[in-house]
């Protein structure tokens, strides 16, 4: 492999301190997932630019031994204050490690950039940063070809199903279920918030006391299909509060 430099643009999803003072990031970027480490950057004068969730562009050089490429410059292009708040920190966290799962380095995906960076700018400035997580989670689901199954029963395949499934975070039928069926509108959104638009779904959210019930749907679905996301941890405090 030849050394090559590059310059990228993209949004830091993940941040790590090294016990030498590095920083290793990744972005997401509009031509995929990035992965990269800044020598001695705890120190030095790109470790204010590498934040959670800023918007950077960098330039980067891959040796041709080195599987990890370094970074050289780092420019803050946008970055989103609200978001240290406490009421929208752990949205936007949840985000992030979404998109570090779901879409792999590499993988050429403007698509979810542009769906990604848009989360985190509802976050950032609606007045219902939780909606706005709810439905953008399950829309970047959606984009990566992970759907839960709502038009059939996930156990015995009966169409119209409406029950939590408490395994797999889907739809059973009543025979099948051993819960209550969803209230109505927690129903539509899950039936629908995939093909519908992002803008449709703000237009009607689910009411506040309802959504613990899709946060756990959308918990379990997460950790069957695709491993355990330790944001959630975050969220159980804020949905107890909210709750009470």
């Amino acid at each position: 492999m030849r050394a090559r430099t590059a310059n990228r643009s993209g949004i830091v999803i993940r941040r790590r301190v090294t016990p030498a003072g590095d920083i290793i990031v990744t972005l997401l970027t509009p031509q995929g997932k990035l992965k990269a480490v800044a020598r001695g950057g705890v120190k030095g004068p790109l470790t204010s630019s590498l934040n959670l969730f800023h918007h950077v562009a960098v330039q980067v050089y891959q040796g041709p031994h080195n599987d990890l490429a370094s970074v050289k410059q780092a420019v803050l292009e946008g970055a989103l204050p609200t978001l240290a708040e406490p009421g929208r920190y752990a949205y936007a966290h949840l985000m992030a490690e979404f998109a570090d799962a779901l879409f792999q380095e590499g993988e050429f995906s403007e698509q979810a950039f542009d769906l990604f960076s848009g989360a985190l700018r509802g976050i950032s400035r609606q007045p219902d940063p939780e909606w706005v997580a709810l439905v953008m989670s399950y829309k970047l689901l959606g984009l990566a070809g992970i759907v839960p199954q709502t038009a059939r029963c996930a156990r015995c395949g009966t169409p119209d199903p409406g029950h939590p499934d408490p395994l797999g975070g889907q739809l059973l039928c009543g025979n099948c279920a051993a819960l209550p069926p969803y209230p109505d509108a927690a129903l539509d959104f899950l039936q629908g918030v995939v093909r519908r638009t992002v803008r449709a779904s703000m237009d009607a959210p689910v009411p506040p006391e309802q959504r613990p019930a899709l946060w756990r749907a959308l918990e379990r679905f997460v950790t069957v299909q695709i491993g355990g996301v330790h944001s959630w941890t975050q969220l159980v405090p804020m949905q107890a509060a909210a709750s009470g």
